[in-house]
């Protein structure tokens, strides 16, 4: 923070976060607080660390929980106190979203101030359905305009020159007058089948389509209970809707998954959901931190190797990285691990886990057939010579089942915690994904450990979680979703692609041309 803060005014899109830009994305990590509308997507939300402040203002088309003018001082404000400030706006911040006044203010008070344009509903929303807002075929203009009324309710459109445009006619914040717009379209002369659509929260999983004429899209946009956030669409191009819609047609289109694996994890699963065409809320339910300092890490590492054949074995990825970590910390050198008079060997519990050793140039020389604790143990046992020693470096509070086929075997093992889990409560995000369970908005939460489900449920803090659809990684997993009465569906591997390809065996569909 400097002495004088800064503001910037920045785009949010219309709900899928595939749609941010790299600067408003940069700006969530980077910004000390955020001011943001009702219209920023809960998956964009899911994406500001958990360090920075948020202040929810609540702009909606017709409701204004906060005026305003106090936005503006809201912003004010906090750059006086020397604060990086994020205006996050739904869309683009200057169109229809009130931009120009937010600056107004900062500007007679010196302020310092960024734009940064947003990806605006008006041309996102018709791609998202299949409309193309222009058509060398249809039509060669496009037009954007307010469907909200000034005080005192009535619309201040001149419909004699929309109608004489014969454009593309695209109006943000309509629904609650789309009557008057369509009537007032009608009585300037426009033709009754003049094709028109109503799009809902587009671009996200719960986007919906009603595609008729200028006569009767308000009856049937109210048969089809549309609601808000909704654009109108008139013009010829809405014809194309029907041949060109696409979003609907991905593998998971229309689908919405909540993933809860640590935040360091979390990128890899989300980005194969989102590019299978699922719109993902990323709530780590854990965070991992390493013990520090961790003396007994080092006297292990001290007397390890005493042994003919010593193990050095690892039960995540995490674990791996932590622990290269640390030997780097403590300046201790791997080449030490070699030099005694030991035959080294190095065990992983699965393939993940393998895949993070291989990237320090460790191959593991034991990867058991069944991913899990019990097994890993057992597979060690068995190719372990007799009096072998046994380093295990994981997680505080590891699973139980990893010792007992060990010293039932004679080994000698020391168990090193390297770093423990610690649950994420997530308070500023807990009405908003609490909102998107319960209402079922929400088709499945992934869970990659015991831990997770008992992260999730610390933060959901609900009291019923029958009707939550957990799909797990693990008996283990499962066994703790279960605990909780939800309704629990087990990837055939403890993998991310077998956890992927059970949520495309029970939510996908066939992707079609």
């Amino acid at each position: 923070m400097t002495e004088k803060g800064k503001v910037w005014l920045a785009g949010a899109g219309p709900g899928d976060a595939g749609l941010l830009t790299v600067k408003t994305r940069q700006l969530l990590c980077e910004a000390d607080v955020i001011v943001y509308d009702a219209l920023v997507s809960a998956e964009i939300l899911c994406q500001i660390p958990d360090h920075v402040e948020r202040i929810y203002v609540g702009k909606r088309s017709g409701h204004h929980p906060v005026p305003q003018e106090e936005i503006n001082a809201i912003l004010l404000q906090e750059a006086q106190k020397g604060k990086r400030v994020l205006r996050l706006k739904g869309g683009d911040p200057f169109v229809f979203g009130r931009g120009g006044e937010e600056l107004e203010l900062l500007a007679a008070h010196q302020i310092p101030y960024e734009v940064v344009p947003g990806v605006t509903s008006a041309s996102a929303v018709p791609a998202y359905a299949g409309i193309p807002v222009t058509h060398r075929d249809y039509t060669s203009s496009f037009h954007v305009i307010t469907g909200h009324p000034r005080k005192g309710g009535k619309l201040q459109i001149d419909f004699d020159a929309l109608v004489r445009l014969n454009g593309t006619l695209i109006f943000l914040m309509g629904i609650t007058a789309m009557e008057s717009i369509c009537s007032g379209l009608l009585e300037a002369g426009m033709e009754p089948d003049m094709p028109a659509a109503v799009l809902e929260r587009g671009t996200t999983a719960a986007q919906l389509s009603v595609v008729s004429d200028v006569k009767h899209l308000p009856k049937e946009a109210k048969k089809a209970g549309i609601g808000m956030p909704a654009i109108i669409v008139v013009g010829k191009v809405c014809r194309l809707g029907e041949q060109f819609h696409w979003a609907e047609k991905r593998v998971l289109g229309g689908r919405q998954f909540l993933i809860t694996r640590p935040r360091q994890h979390s990128s890899s699963l989300a980005r194969k959901l989102r590019d299978l065409g699922a719109q993902v809320l990323e709530l780590p339910a854990i965070r991992t931190k390493p013990v520090e300092p961790n003396p007994e890490l080092t006297a292990a590492l001290e007397q390890f190797g005493t042994s003919a054949e010593s193990w050095l074995v690892f039960t995540s990825p995490i674990g791996v990285a932590t622990f290269f970590e640390q030997l780097e910390k403590q300046a201790w050198d791997i080449r030490k691990l070699f030099r005694k008079q030991t035959e080294l060997r190095i065990a992983a519990i699965g393939s993940a886990t393998g895949q993070a050793l291989r990237s320090f140039g460790l191959i593991p020389d034991l990867v058991p057939d069944v991913y899990d604790a019990e097994h890993l143990g057992r597979s060690i046992a068995q190719n372990a010579k007799p009096g072998s020693e046994v380093l295990i470096v994981r997680a505080k509070d590891g699973s139980e089942a990893l010792l007992p086929p060990l010293e039932d075997a004679g080994l000698s093992v020391q168990d090193v915690a390297l770093y423990e889990t610690v649950c994420e409560l997530h308070e500023a995000l807990h009405d908003e994904i609490v909102n998107a369970v319960c209402s079922g908005e929400v088709d499945a939460v992934t869970f990659t450990s015991a831990s997770t489900v008992h992260g999730f449920v610390q933060s959901m803090k609900l009291t019923d979680y029958t009707n939550i659809r957990a799909v797990c990684i693990g008996e283990q997993t499962a066994k703790e979703a279960e605990r909780y009465g939800m309704q629990v569906q087990i990837s055939d591997q403890a993998t991310i692609d077998s956890l992927v390809e059970k949520l495309l065996l029970l939510y996908g569909k066939e992707e079609r041309a």
